[in-house]
Parts: structure tokens; C-alpha cells; sequence
């Protein structure tokens, strides 16, 4: 089914759109930091954590949308299609499962085969199966730009990754990570699939629903840790645990929402390799790592791969 010019323009602009995702990946690149004092401070298990996450996410976005001034909105414009019950149904659900497959499984990789190669397979895999998935369902073509960019970024992970760490591949957490990467590129896709036809879902109300969804999946696994944690610095980890919601959740994933309905789904998908960037970053400014060669070799190649696909994506498009 074709759609007409106005259902493929997205409301926010592509530079803008690159921005919210950038601010996003690197702001993700401080979760694990902030999730290990965490784990340190205490015995929540993985999947607690991500549960508290949601659920502390959601609140604080609806409590936010409560505060906020009320204005009179325009009414939806002629050209805009509305989502019909079974749309929204289907992208609430489909995101909201997505991403508790991607945060839940990821964590399963790391605990089976190691932070190295749960990080190597998750994160490069991910933008692979996005460009396969934006060819096939949305028609998007990737383009020599975008096949060199994907490659070149996937080299830079595998330096920054590889390079600094010792790896013991062991197939079921391969597995894992793969159902990971499956789970991001699923919620990329809906997310672009959102934006490319106008459907009137603002990101905002897209995260709350996610997070809901999300947070019901993971809940009796939480529940199978111990949802609720014991702790001798009780402090210092509600201090973690409220920069996790407020900054990594509830500001990033509207941000990341709002960015892959602005760009190419593969696009979306690489610039959030900015993740690992951020944290390797962090790692050498804060927590006293070494900075290696692999450390900077990679980052170069990460972030040059990430630029100029955005310069290919901010170009104007021909009519």
C-alpha cells in the first residue's frame, strides 16, 4: 500500500529528530553505571530493576502530563489519518513487549556470556535487523550510504567492545542478545511506522502505554528476584534508582520516540550506538578505566559512522 505524501511527513525535523536520538544514546550510556552502584548497594537482581524502571518512568511522565498547563489543541488536520483502536492497540503492545524483550533478554545475555560479547551481538545486531526489517515492512532504502555507515559502526563496537575485555562466547547467551537486538528493532520499527503515516500518536502517550505494557511483562520476574530490595544505604540507592527513572527513562525514551518517527528506522537504530560511546566515556572520566587504544580507535569509528549517515539523512530529498 502506497501511502500519500502527507502521511509520509513526519512532524519534527530530521536534525531535530537525529538530536533527541543523540541525547538519548548518550544519556542511556550512563544506565549501567548508575544500575551497578545499584547492584553493589544492594540485592536487586536485574529484572527488579527494570521492572522499579518502568513503573517509576510511567509516574513520573503522567504526573508530569498533570502539571502541565492546559492549552487548546488545533484539531487533527484533514491529512492526518487517526489510529483506529487496533492500530494503537497493536503499537502500545507491540513497543511496550518489545522493549521488555530487548531490556530483559540483554541483561540474560550479560549474565550467560559476559558483558563483552551480550554488548558486541546486542548492539550490532540491532541495526542489521532494523535495515532488514525498514526494507521490508516500510520500503525504506538503505543505500550504499547507509550499508557503509552500519558497516563501519559495527567495526568501531567491535574495537571499543572487544578490545578492552576478555570474551567467552557461549551459545545460549549469543541467543539472548540476538532476541535483544530483535526486541529494539521491533520497537524501532513501530515507532517509525508511527511517524511515516501520521498517525497522531504523540511520544509522550506512546512511553506511557510502552512502559505499562512493558512493566506487566517483566513483573513476575521481578516478583521472582524479589521485587523489593534489602539494603544497608538505602539513600544512595533511591538516589540511583530516581536518576534512572527521571533522566534515563522517563526524559530518553520520549526523546528516542520522537527522533525514530522523524528518521529512517536504520538511521535511528545506529545513532543509538552512541550508547556505548557515552559509556566507555563515563568509564574513563569517572570511574578511573584506562584509556586504550581500542577505546579510542573505536569511538572514532562509531561516531564518524554516525555522522555521516546523519549528514546522508539531513539532505534535502529530492521531489
Amino acid at each position: 500500500m502506497v501511502t500519500s505524501a502527507a502521511e509520509r511527513r513526519p512532524s519534527l525535523s530530521v536534525p531535530r529528530g537525529l538530536t533527541y536520538l543523540s541525547i538519548a544514546g548518550v544519556t542511556w550510556g550512563t544506565t549501567g553505571a548508575a544500575v551497578e552502584v545499584v547492584y553493589r548497594s544492594s540485592d536487586f537482581g536485574p529484572m527488579a530493576v527494570s521492572f522499579w524502571r518502568f513503573v517509576s518512568g510511567m509516574v513520573l511522565l503522567l504526573t508530569a502530563g498533570l502539571l502541565r498547563p492546559s492549552r487548546r489543541r488545533p484539531a487533527v488536520a484533514p491529512s492526518r489519518s487517526v489510529q483506529s483502536p487496533g492500530r494503537r492497540a497493536l503499537l502500545f503492545t507491540g513497543t511496550g513487549v518489545g522493549l521488555a524483550v530487548f531490556q530483559s533478554a540483554y541483561f540474560g545475555a550479560v549474565m550467560e556470556t559476559g558483558l563483552a560479547v551480550a554488548t558486541i551481538v546486542a548492539l550490532g545486531a540491532a541495526p542489521v535487523l532494523t535495515a532488514a526489517g525498514g526494507r521490508l515492512f516500510l520500503g525504506e532504502r538503505i543505500g550504499r550510504s547507509g550499508w557503509l555507515a552500519i558497516g563501519g559502526a559495527l567495526i568501531g563496537l567491535a574495537v571499543l567492545v572487544l578490545g578492552n575485555e576478555r570474551t567467552d562466547v557461549r551459545p545460549v547467551g549469543v541467543g539472548l542478545a540476538l532476541l535483544s537486538a530483535a526486541g529494539f528493532a521491533a520497537s524501532s520499527l513501530l515507532g517509525r511506522w508511527t511517524g511515516r503515516r501520521g498517525a497522531g500518536e504523540d511520544p509522550g502517550t506512546l512511553t506511557v502505554w510502552s512502559f505499562g505494557i512493558g512493566a506487566a511483562v517483566m513483573l513476575p520476574f521481578a516478583l521472582g528476584e524479589g521485587a523489593w530490595p534489602e539494603t544497608a544505604q538505602p539513600g544512595r540507592v533511591l538516589v540511583m534508582m530516581l536518576y534512572v527513572a527521571a533522566v534515563t527513562t522517563a526524559l530518553a525514551y520520549p526523546l528516542y520516540f520522537a527522533g525514530t518517527a522523524a528518521v529512517r528506522a536504520v538511521t535511528a537504530s545506529v545513532v543509538m550506538l552512541i550508547e556505548p560511546v557515552s559509556a566507555a566515556v563515563l568509564a574513563v572520566l569517572l570511574l578511573d578505566e584506562r584509556l586504550t587504544a581500542a577505546t579510542i580507535v573505536g569511538t572514532v569509528l562509531m561516531l564518524a559512522s554516525v555522522g555521516g549517515l546523519a549528514l546522508v539523512e539531513s539532505r534535502p530529498v529530492a521531489p
